[in-house]
This record gives C-alpha cells, structure tokens and sequence, in this order.
C-alpha cells in the first residue's frame, strides 16, 4: 500500500508539474518525440525539387511546377477529348508528382527546423538549407517563382489561378527558415537569395491574373491564398502586405465566408463539407496565428455582425470532439480520415485559453499517414509556428 501511494504521488506531482506548464512548452512535451523521428528521417532525405519528374501533358518546362486538377476525369464517352468533372472524387491518374515532392520539402524543413528549436543543433540547420539551396539557389534544380502551370486540366486549362492553393505546402518552409535564419552556420548571402525567391513569388502572387483571381475566390482557395501570402511576407519582413493581409482577413474572408453558427456555407454545400470545412478553420486559425499582434490580435477580432474565429471553433469543436453529431451528408471521400490534430486546435487552445482544445489536440492523431489528409493539412508542425 506504502508502494502503491507513493506511485499515485509522483503521478500526481507530474501531472500537477505539466498543468503548470504554458500550452507552448505542452505542445513540445507532448510532440517531442514524433519531433525527434520525424527529424531522423529528414536527414537521411536527399533534396529533390521539380526538375526530377516530368510530364508530358505540362506545357511548362523543367524548372516549372506542374500539377492536373484533382477532380477532373477521362471522360468514358470521349477517351482523347476533354476532361469531366467530378467534385470531390480524386483522379489518382493525375500527375502529382511535384506535389507531392513539396510536401516532402515542406516536412523535412518543418521537422528539421521542430528539432532545431528543440536542440538547438546546427546538424539540423545545415541539412535544411541543403533542401532550401536545391529549390530556391541552385540554377539547374530550383523551381521557378510561379504557378503557371498548377492544377492544369486535359484539353481545357494549362494552368489555373486555383492551382495556387498547392503551394500551402511552401508554408512551413518559409517559416522553418525564418526560425533557422539567425544559426551561426547560415550563409547570409545565401538567404538573402532564398528570400528573393519568395519575394519574387510574393509579387507574382500579387500581381499575376491568377494571383488576383485566387485572391478573390470566396471560398477556401480566397483564405488559403492570405494564409500563404501571409506567411511568405512575414519571411521577407513585407509590412505593407502584411498589413493587407489583417485587412482582407477582418473585411473580406470573416465577412464574406462565415454564417453567424460559425459555419462556412460554400464548405458545406461541397461534397465533402467535413473536410472543407475543418480545412478552411484550419487555414483561419493559420492567419490569425501568422498575423496578430498585440496592436491587432484577429483572435479577438469580432465583425459588427458578430462572426469571429471564436466562434468558428465553437462551431466545429462539438464535430471533432464527436463526429457522429455531424448531421449533413458524410464525406464522399476520406471521412473515415478526419478528424486528426487539427493545427486550429492548438492555435486556438494557445491563444483563446481554451484548455478543452488542448486536451482534444492531445488526444488526436499527429501522425498523417494518409496522403489526401497530408494534402490538406499545410501546418504539420506547429512547435516552429508558437
């Protein structure tokens, strides 16, 4: 019995020591070690950008990012002509591969730069920056600053200002270089031309009809579009564009996108409003974390008509937290893959003090093994975000 109460007391000492903890210092104890193996395996990772996979289909060259329109289909009445639509059913016929070689980067400078903050080991930096180098230095291997040619579709489209959203996934690249820009083993001149490329892209994104067009979109390709513009001004220190991106979030995205439950209306009518709709939470939760400052926090922004993302976790945390109270049409695809740890959770756990949020982010899944779930889930590693 003595044993036995003397175990309880050290749970309980534990238990009482991490409470104590801010959320920020939680969020590294309870990822630390799926930092640490994540961080492994991207150091055993050899840099590979566009220029190592091809299509025949691109009208772009080597150098230029290429990808086809998930939902779009061989139509089976006409085999050689254009391609059909079908919402929210995924061609796995359609050319990927750069994607999916983003996604790589994207997890091997998040995880890489996680354990950094961790270590405070340059072996970490170093590696990142190799993958840094060969996408946004090298001229025989980085990847033009645009998208000319993303979400092309057979016998219809090139390239598409829609296309614009795979780039979510350059996200955490440039907020893993900004927490690693300050390591003794940088070459300056060699940021410097990394952050030029993102400065180019930012003004492609700015000024390009597809840019403007992406920007304008009234669903979640118009929030993904801030998330991404907001993130990518905030490596190459933007002000001005900065300060846009608080203004379109507070005036246009909240506004425009949100019903006064909290819900997204154009994410619930699609054919997978689950998924859409924690998507578009997700990438909400993703500005105000990029975006606020003491002067102007957007977690405590409310419109004159009351919306705020308060209240969009409000609206989403009861169908997360139990998905069978989910009324509308289940997900045509992947439903059974939602929901995991939902990077709003945590973001909003943090910055609204909503212990609740914490403990379900805890609880769920941070491990994405699923690739449509990867594809949908632009911030992996939240550490390099707090």
């Amino acid at each position: 019995m003595k044993r036995d109460w003397h175990i309880s007391l050290v749970f309980l000492t534990i238990m009482l020591t991490n409470c104590a903890k801010p959320l920020e210092q939680q969020v590294s104890s309870v990822l630390k070690t799926q930092i640490f193996k994540n961080a492994a395996w991207a150091m055993d990772q050899a840099p590979e950008t566009v220029t190592a996979d091809t299509c025949e289909r691109s009208e772009g060259g080597i150098h230029d990012f290429y990808s086809e329109g998930d939902y779009w289909w061989q139509n089976p009445e006409d085999p050689t002509g254009k391609y059909i639509r079908r919402d929210g059913k995924t061609n796995p016929d359609n050319f990927v591969a750069h994607r999916l070689s983003m996604i790589r980067l994207s997890k091997v400078v998040g995880s890489l730069a996680s354990a950094y903050l961790l270590t405070n080991d340059e072996k970490y930096v170093i590696h990142a920056f190799n993958h840094a180098r060969a996408w946004f230095v090298n001229p025989q291997t980085l990847m033009n600053p645009n998208l000319l040619y993303a979400q092309a579709i057979k016998g219809i489209a090139s390239g598409r200002g829609i296309g614009i959203i795979d780039t979510i996934h350059l996200m955490e690249v440039a907020q893993g270089i900004n927490k690693m820009q300050e390591a003794a083993c940088v070459d300056k001149s060699e940021l410097e031309t990394i952050k030029e490329w993102f400065e180019q892209y930012l003004n492609w994104l700015m000024t390009h009809p597809y840019g403007i067009a992406e920007m304008n979109a009234k669903n979640n390709h118009g929030t993904c579009w801030v998330m991404q513009v907001a993130s990518f001004a905030k490596l190459t220190e933007n002000g001005e564009i900065l300060n846009m991106c608080r203004e379109r979030y507070k005036s246009i995205l909240l506004p425009n996108q949100m019903a006064e439950n909290g819900s997204f209306p154009l994410e619930i009518s699609r054919t997978k409003p689950y998924g859409y709709s924690l998507f578009n939470l997700d990438a909400m939760a993703t500005i105000c974390q990029i975006l606020s400052t003491d002067s102007d926090n957007l977690w405590r922004y409310i419109t004159p008509e009351g919306k705020s993302i308060h209240k969009g976790m409000e609206f989403m945390y009861q169908f997360i937290e139990d998905k069978s109270r989910w009324t509308l049409q289940p997900d045509i695809m992947y439903w059974d893959d939602f929901p995991i740890a939902q990077p709003s959770l945590i973001f909003a756990a943090i910055n609204l003090g909503n212990n609740s949020y914490f403990d379900l982010w805890r609880q769920l899944e941070h491990y994405i093994t699923v690739q449509e779930v990867e594809r949908n889930t632009p911030v992996r590693n939240p550490v390099i975000w707090l």
